[in-house]
């Protein structure tokens, strides 16, 4: 049980994908204008991940290894798909904002990676352990990088209409905040903050 409790952290705090291991940036960068975007991304990645990592792992002995990439894409693949029907029919908003970045779950590196890196070598529990860790941690930094994002780049938070939080009115929002230059720039703050909070004793065990 302390293994998996290690497994699940490791992937929030000293193996984050997004900021340890620097991957899946190019849909963070996109989707992160909007918080009610980006918690969706982070439950759809959660599931994809969970999924494909458990059923990967249950049938790692039966995949022929020279095909093993097919295989983790038909999979992955599968439950994207789910993911899609689902918020097409029940969130069309969030689903019209996401867009094409949703399919591209397939080929995200997260998804892929950790198919690859451990599910494909560990047993299920491990591995429902690390896609949980690694979808949690992704989520937690999107979903704040978006949060601040849309507050200081249009002066408000919303969630399906109703304002979570507002700036007050004298307050310009800087519309670069928004485009990607913005988006990079406080990237590189949200890193330096991750990395200096991780690096501290009891902070995560460091960014090795």
């Amino acid at each position: 049980m302390k293994h998996l409790v290690q497994t699940f952290v490791k992937g929030i705090t000293r193996e984050n994908p997004l900021m340890i291991l620097m991957i899946g940036l190019c849909a963070t960068l996109a989707v992160s204008t909007q918080f009610q975007g980006a918690v969706f991304m982070g439950l759809a990645v959660i599931f994809v991940l969970t999924m494909s990592n458990a059923i990967i792992s249950i049938f790692r002995r039966f995949i022929p290894n020279e095909v093993r990439i097919p295989m983790f894409i038909v999979v992955i693949a599968s439950f994207v798909t789910i993911v899609d029907l689902v918020m097409k029919a029940f969130v069309p908003s969030v689903y019209a904002f996401l867009g094409i970045w949703i399919p591209l779950i397939v080929v995200n590196c997260i998804i892929l990676g950790r198919a690859e890196a451990f599910a494909y070598h560990n047993g299920l529990p491990a591995a429902i352990a690390d896609g949980l860790g690694m979808g949690v941690g992704y989520t937690i930094v999107i979903v704040v990088f978006a949060f601040v994002r849309e507050l200081f780049g249009s002066g408000a938070v919303k969630f399906f209409g109703a304002t979570l939080l507002a700036l007050p009115s004298w307050y310009a929002p800087p519309s670069v905040v928004l485009l990607f230059p913005g988006a990079f720039i406080l990237f590189g703050f949200f890193l330096a903050g991750w990395r200096a909070l991780v690096s501290r004793p009891g902070g995560g065990g460091g960014c090795s």
